[in-house]
C-alpha cells in the first residue's frame, strides 16, 4: 500500500490512499459533512488529473470522511463569499468548480466508482451521479433539499438528477425535499447497489478488483460511448459505436480482441459471458 498527499501543496482537504491498484479519493472537511468549498473542489481536481496518468491506480473510488459523503456546496463559501467578487472571478471559480465536480469525471479515463457512506445532498450528486458506478450503504441519507430554502437544486444538479432517475421521481424529490435512503436510492436507479455499511468498502473493493480484470482500454472507450450514445438517433448511434470499435482495436495496446478470440475460438480456454479473457497469456 502507497499513501500520495493531494497535489496542492499543504493541501489536506482531499486525501488518496492507493492500495491493490484501487485509489481510494476522500473528500476531507468531517466537521462540515465534507461540504464542497472551492479549496476541496481545486485540490480534488488535481487529485484526478494525477491519478489519471499514476501507473498505480487502475480504478477511482470517490467518498467521504466520517459519517458523510458530501453535504453539498459549503453556502457560506460558494456563494455569500463569492457575491463579493467580480463576475469574472466568480466564474473563474465557478468553472473550474464544475471540472471538478462533473465534467472532469464524466469522461474520466479510468473507471470511478462513488462510495456513498453517508449524507449525500445537494451539489453532491454531481460527482455521484459522474462516476461510472456508485455504491451506497443501505442507511445512508439522500435528499434535494433547495426547495426548502427557497431555491432549485441548480448548477447541473437537476440535469444530473434527471438523467438517472425517472421523472416522477426525480420530481417528487426535488419538489418536496424529502430524504431517502441508500435503498430507496437503489430502486430508483441513483445508485447501483444499496448494502449494509459494514459490507459498503469491502463490496467497493470486490467491484473494483472486477473492473481491474477487464482492458482497460476496452473499458475506457465502453464506459466514455455509453454516456454519448444516450442521445443519439439509433443509426448515428450504430455509426459511432463501429467506429469507436475499430478505434479500440487500432489503440488497445494488448490487442484483447485477439486474444478473446484465440482463447474463445482456438483454445476454448474461456467463455466470454462468465469470465474476462486472460489478459496475461502473452505480452
Amino acid at each position: 500500500m502507497s499513501t500520495i498527499p493531494a497535489p496542492l501543496p499543504g493541501g489536506n482537504t482531499v486525501l488518496v490512499e492507493i492500495a491493490d491498484r484501487v485509489a481510494w479519493v476522500t473528500m476531507n472537511r468531517p466537521e462540515k459533512r465534507n461540504a464542497i468549498n472551492p479549496t476541496l473542489s481545486f485540490e480534488m481536481l488535481d487529485v484526478f488529473e494525477a491519478l489519471e496518468s499514476d501507473a498505480r491506480c487502475g480504478v477511482v473510488v470517490l467518498t467521504g470522511a466520517g459519517e458523510a459523503y458530501s453535504s453539498g456546496m459549503d453556502l457560506r463559501e460558494y456563494f455569500r463569499a463569492t457575491d463579493k467578487l467580480s463576475y469574472d472571478e466568480r466564474l473563474k471559480i465557478m468553472r473550474r468548480s464544475a471540472l471538478a465536480q462533473w465534467k472532469r469525471l464524466q469522461y474520466y479515463g479510468k473507471p470511478t466508482i462513488a462510495m456513498v457512506n453517508g449524507w449525500c445532498f445537494g451539489g453532491a450528486f454531481n460527482s455521484l451521479i459522474a462516476c461510472d458506478l456508485a455504491i451506497a450503504a443501505d442507511d445512508a441519507t439522500f435528499g434535494l433539499s433547495e426547495i426548502n430554502w427557497g431555491i432549485i437544486p441548480a448548477g447541473t444538479v437537476t440535469k444530473a438528477v434527471a438523467s438517472v432517475m425517472g421523472q416522477r421521481d426525480a420530481m417528487y424529490y426535488i419538489m418536496t425535499g424529502e430524504t431517502f435512503d441508500g435503498r430507496k436510492a437503489a430502486a430508483m436507479g441513483l445508485v447501483n447497489e444499496a448494502v449494509p455499511r459494514a459490507e459498503l468498502r469491502p463490496r467497493v473493493q470486490k467491484l473494483a478488483a472486477t473492473l481491474l480484470e477487464k482492458n482497460p482500454m476496452a473499458l475506457r472507450i465502453a464506459k466514455h460511448a455509453t454516456r454519448r450514445v444516450r442521445d443519439m438517433p439509433w443509426e448515428d448511434a450504430e455509426d459511432y459505436l463501429f467506429a469507436k470499435l475499430d478505434q479500440l482495436r487500432f489503440l488497445d495496446p494488448e490487442k484483447g480482441r485477439e486474444k478473446g478470440m484465440a482463447q474463445f475460438l482456438d483454445d476454448k480456454s474461456y467463455r466470454p459471458g462468465l469470465a474476462a479473457y486472460r489478459r496475461d497469456s502473452s505480452s
